[in-house]
């Protein structure tokens, strides 16, 4: 067995390769998290070590499409964790309900399981025709595929039962239609959605919001980064706008904490405290 710490510094060199060639920063994800994927990603591709990883992908760019598939983690389910959404639903959405205009960002999309959650809420509760949710990720197939709409048939089971779950006030049926092995989202929920490229890594602040919805991305940053993209969140937000994150993350200790209030503390659900002065 390779020594741990010359695997790790394989993948130190592997990561500044893919930041310098690529454009794409890892340096700051968790290292056992980076560990795990890229050594998945290698035995996968039938590459003997990370070191032979870097020289392929060197040599060959195309395959760094398909490591971002591992690099990224583009796994998610529909109205995931029911609880939180319906605390969204109940306790954030009739606050929000008061503005004229409503900007949201679901941050780390992947394959827009999110969004469409997001969208299915907001048109229940008669929110979607005047909000605009940005739908960001750093993998241009994930952001294809949620623009796209399309999920396998045999998730919708799961995603039913999620949406009963939180609350839903609809069948959930009638909101897609079977394609083949597929569905596809009905087309309306796409109102005043935009897709984009973003890091959290690398980018900046890109529109004010009364909502920033991120679960389950920052588990795989370390605390520095973690750091990074709570700042970003806190200044995407307007005035007293809200934080949604997932069940296993937690702003305490972070540098913002004392930017926010618990507004759920068992759904993660934060709230921006006014600035006074």
């Amino acid at each position: 067995m390779r020594d741990l710490d010359d695997v790790d510094f394989e993948i130190k060199l592997l990561l500044e390769t893919i930041y310098h060639k690529f454009r794409s920063d890892f340096r700051s994800y968790s290292a056992a998290s980076m560990r795990r994927r890229l050594t998945l990603a290698a035995t996968r591709f039938g590459i003997a070590s990370i070191s032979q990883l870097q020289d392929k992908l060197l040599t060959d760019p195309d395959l760094y499409d398909r490591l971002l598939s591992y690099l990224t983690v583009p796994t998610s389910e529909m109205f995931r964790d029911p609880t939180y959404w319906a605390a969204l639903r109940k306790e954030v959405l009739p606050i929000l309900s008061t503005y004229p205009s409503l900007k949201i960002w679901i941050a780390g999309c992947s394959t827009g399981e999110e969004l469409y959650t997001m969208a299915i809420m907001l048109k229940e509760e008669g929110l979607l025709h005047r909000s605009v949710i940005y739908a960001t990720d750093i993998n241009p197939k994930s952001l294809n595929a949620a623009e796209e709409g399309y999920f396998q048939l045999e998730e919708i089971p799961k995603f039913t039962r999620n949406y009963q779950a939180a609350g839903g006030k609809k069948a959930f049926s009638e909101y897609y239609e079977v394609v083949g092995d597929k569905v596809v989202f009905n087309p309306d929920l796409k109102h005043g959605v935009v897709f984009a490229d973003h890091s959290l890594a690398t980018d900046s602040v890109f529109a004010e919001v009364q909502l920033v919805s991120c679960r389950n991305v920052l588990i795989y940053f370390n605390r520095d980064l973690q750091d990074r993209a709570f700042e970003l969140f806190r200044d995407s937000l307007g005035y007293r706008g809200f934080l949604g994150i997932g069940s296993k993350e937690s702003i305490r200790f972070s540098s913002v904490s004392g930017d926010f209030e618990e507004f759920s503390s068992r759904e993660k659900v934060y709230r921006k405290k006014a600035v006074l002065g």
